[in-house]
């Protein structure tokens, strides 16, 4: 299949049968938006309402992630690829925290929303959610982050995604990127890897092809150098920063976390997150890190909830 022939709604009848949902799909389309500094930032629109929810994905991941949690929300939804990922822009300086993509989400949300929205990011897109809210709060209604927290430790969880991402940049087809993510336990069954893989790669004009987002490249450039690889959902500049725990201080807005009881946010992690936003719920859900990918529906009903408060 190739990407001009490629339909990147193709997936969302089989995983809307998947989820038991019936009715018409919500219209989807692409979205772009050109920065002050030329940079392009894309993202994907769900329904012909304004948005009221908008979502944050998180490192080495894309826009399309969160398909499956929109179709379960009935909600009109907007989904962004941060800069360096999906259709979005790589940044000249490879500076993905969250302070520095941050200004650029506000651009966008500015362009794109006329209503203050339903904030949901995770990992990095969480931490990227949160330097929003405190910076632009007339954007947030509601701010949702899921399974981070600026004191989770970077390296306790995703080794096995960074060895993953630290492999060649470039393959002849996406069918061996798949082979290696179900190599690597990832992707969970052969379809919803083959999804991932489509929505997540490209082919470039000498006909390879090479994953959409620039933290793979980052991370083998790294490992060649015989250095620490980037962690795709945490090595990122200010992670573990005051700044970031300031941010979570300055958020007027709700704010609820939300952790999987196998995921990255240790019962520490969010007594400390407590501890700076004592107004902040805390919901724990039986799920890993992906939170979207495992339990789509429950995580849907719950941000259901949100806006509806």
């Amino acid at each position: 299949m190739t990407d001009d022939a490629f339909d990147e709604f193709s997936f969302l009848p089989e995983q809307a049968a998947d989820l038991g949902v019936t009715g018409p799909l919500p219209t989807a389309r692409r979205l772009q938006f050109t920065l002050r500094d030329g940079r392009v930032l894309s993202g994907l629109r769900y329904g012909d309402a304004p948005p009221q929810v908008t979502f944050l994905h998180g490192a080495g991941l894309n826009a399309h992630t969160w398909d499956t949690t929109v179709l379960a929300l009935g909600l009109p939804a907007l989904t962004l690829d941060l800069p360096g990922h999906g259709d979005s822009s790589w940044r000249n300086d490879a500076d993905y925290s969250p302070h520095t993509l941050a200004p650029d989400v506000v651009q966008a949300l500015r362009a794109w929303t006329d209503t203050p929205q339903v904030l949901v990011g995770h990992s990095l897109g969480g931490l990227t959610a949160t330097a929003v809210a405190a910076s632009a709060p007339d954007l947030v209604a509601s701010l949702t982050i899921v399974d981070i927290t600026p004191g989770v430790n970077p390296d306790a969880g995703p080794r096995q995604v960074r060895e993953f991402f630290a492999g060649p940049t470039d393959w002849a087809d996406r069918d061996e990127l798949v082979e290696r993510a179900l190599s690597f336990g990832l992707g969970g069954t052969r379809r919803a890897a083959e999804r991932g893989v489509y929505l997540n790669s490209r082919v470039r004009p000498d006909g390879r092809v090479e994953w959409k987002h620039h933290f793979a490249h980052l991370a083998a450039a790294a490992a060649a150098a015989a250095d620490p690889a980037p962690a795709p959902d945490g090595a990122v500049a200010g992670l573990l920063s005051t700044a970031a725990w300031a941010d979570v201080e300055a958020v007027a807005a709700p704010v609820t976390l939300i952790r999987g009881n196998q995921g990255y946010v240790t019962e520490a992690d969010a007594e400390e997150f407590g501890r700076h936003a004592p107004a902040a719920r805390v919901i724990v859900v039986p799920a890993h890190h992906n939170v979207h990918e495992e339990i789509p529906a429950q995580l849907a009903d719950l941000i259901r909830g949100i806006a509806a408060s």
